[in-house]
């Protein structure tokens, strides 16, 4: 095959250290540590010139990676193109010190010499000063010469360079933090001048960004909005929680979950327990039907027949002021949830059309949240990854490495995408439920003594390959395929 990269289907579904309980606890020997190899690090700063240890042979391809990017809106592999070689031609690096109501931009040439720096407003007119105040430095023609430096991955600024066709290089605020001066000084244009310098030593490690595709982009904005929306509705649950087990404990005992039409219109019809109890069977088998309970009949008559056994009722007073505070809950949470189902409906509309839904579709329980949501975060474009080493690090999967004299131990990885993460801490769980060799996993990491939490994580690693190499090769997930892949490690391991 040469140098050509090929993925055959769970070709790199190895057994690594992760798998056998070296994620949490793993004290590293000297031996170990001083073994060849790299590992992924957190951030975009220098390179360490060391050897580094391997916590997985998965990793081995890595190249020193580093993870700057706090959210995904754009994403691209490893700057290697001609032009970001030193040496190739004259380059310049701009910083870009982002706010709400102003930017600020300095520009550096290749030997670290301040050429000019501008303050511009966000607004249209702020937009364009900046494009034409770049153009005088390296002109219209040659953009790819000033690499745009700047602490964020999304926004109307990132929008604007990217469509004026100027390179942008996102960077982790803590990575500039680090150059700072001993005195402490710090300004916007310090800031711009540190961006700047952070471009110019370390542009072939950090990530270019590159957009998402239309339908792709619509995608991960719906997942992540309605992500901010069920954490809204799980704040206002909780709260409604606590209102009610002040003055009408036996309305948590009627329904089997607080988040749904039928027990919020239960509860907005009959707000306080006197007068649930006056109400007859009829008259809650209306409120149910309304709501299109599924089987109000039966679940009528057992909640008439609960009120009317013995149960703790507050005083008048905190009856009065707590069902006023029941109802404000309930008129926001009725709302809410309608909102969040239109957002189901919207979302499951644009992952059906992508092509790749049926590759995230045949993940085991991935269901109609997950699937979208690992799509989404993902993506479709095979040349973003260089291996699945880089995206276990992006999702927070795989551990970093701590190091410091004779002490050395592996950490839950910090510098991730949150949203990524979430997908693949939820779908892990999930898939114990289902598959037998993930709970066998999972219940051999406990027994090792890892937390629940690490004993996921770690799945979620092994999980990570797995998609991979199945989206990397268009292929649908097949449990004996696995399975299968899995004895044929065993034995040649053996």
């Amino acid at each position: 095959m040469g140098k050509k990269r090929r993925f055959s289907l769970y070709s790199k579904l190895r057994t690594s250290p992760l798998d056998t309980g070296l994620e949490q606890g793993y004290t590293c020997s000297v031996k170990l540590l001083n073994a060849p190899g790299k590992v992924s690090l957190l951030h975009p700063a220098r390179p360490m010139k060391k050897a580094r240890t391997s916590l997985a042979p998965s990793l081995r391809g890595t190249d020193d990676e580093r993870v700057a990017l706090r959210a995904p809106q754009y994403k691209g592999p490893r700057a290697q193109e001609p032009y970001v070689q030193r040496g190739a031609f004259l380059m310049w690096y701009v910083g870009i010190d982002w706010a709400n109501d102003h930017h600020d931009a300095l520009v550096i040439d290749e030997k670290g010499r301040q050429l000019t720096s501008l303050r511009v407003d966000h607004s249209p007119q702020g937009m364009s000063k900046l494009n034409t105040f770049l153009e005088q430095i390296v002109g219209a023609e040659s953009k790819e010469q000033m690499a745009c430096i700047i602490e964020t991955t999304h926004g109307l600024l990132i929008a604007h360079l990217l469509e004026a066709g100027w390179p942008v290089y996102p960077v982790n605020p803590r990575t500039v933090d680090r150059r700072r001066s001993a005195s402490g000084a710090k300004t916007d244009t310090i800031d711009a001048y540190l961006l700047a310098k952070t471009g110019r030593a370390d542009l072939a490690d950090l990530h270019r960004l590159t957009p998402d595709s239309e339908k792709m982009t619509e995608l991960k904005l719906l997942t992540r909005d309605q992500d901010a929306l069920i954490h809204m509705q799980t704040r206002l649950v909780n709260q409604l929680t606590a209102c009610l087990k002040a003055y009408y404990p036996v309305a948590l005992e009627l329904f089997a979950k607080l988040h749904q039409k039928s027990t919020l219109l239960f509860l907005q019809t009959y707000p306080s327990p006197q007068e649930a109890m006056a109400a007859s069977v009829e008259q809650i088998l209306d409120v149910l039907r309304q709501a299109r309970h599924s089987n109000p009949t039966a679940v009528a008559s057992k909640i008439f027949a609960r009120l009317h056994q013995p149960h703790l009722q507050a005083d008048a007073v905190m009856t009065r002021t707590k069902s006023r505070l029941m109802l404000v809950l309930v008129s926001q949470l009725l709302p809410l949830i309608e909102q969040i189902a239109q957002y189901d409906k919207e979302i499951d509309t644009l992952f059906l059309t992508h092509e790749d839904h049926e590759i995230f579709e045949s993940l085991p329980r991935a269901g109609q949240r997950l699937a979208p949501r690992l799509l989404a975060e993902i993506g479709d474009d095979r040349t973003r990854y260089q291996d699945e080493s880089l995206l276990q690090a992006l999702g927070g999967t795989s551990p970093v490495l701590y190091q410091s004299g004779m002490y050395s131990k592996a950490h839950r990885r910090l510098g991730c995408i949150k949203p990524l993460r979430n997908a693949l801490h939820q779908f892990a769980w999930q898939t114990t439920q289902s598959e037998p060799w993930a709970r066998s996993y999972y219940h051999r990491k406990r027994a090792e003594g890892k937390s629940y939490t690490v004993a996921v994580r770690a799945l979620a690693n092994v999980w990570v390959r797995i998609i991979f190499a199945i989206w990397f090769a268009h292929h649908t997930y097949e449990t004996a395929t696995f399975e299968h892949a899995q004895q044929q490690h065993a034995r040649t391991a053996a």
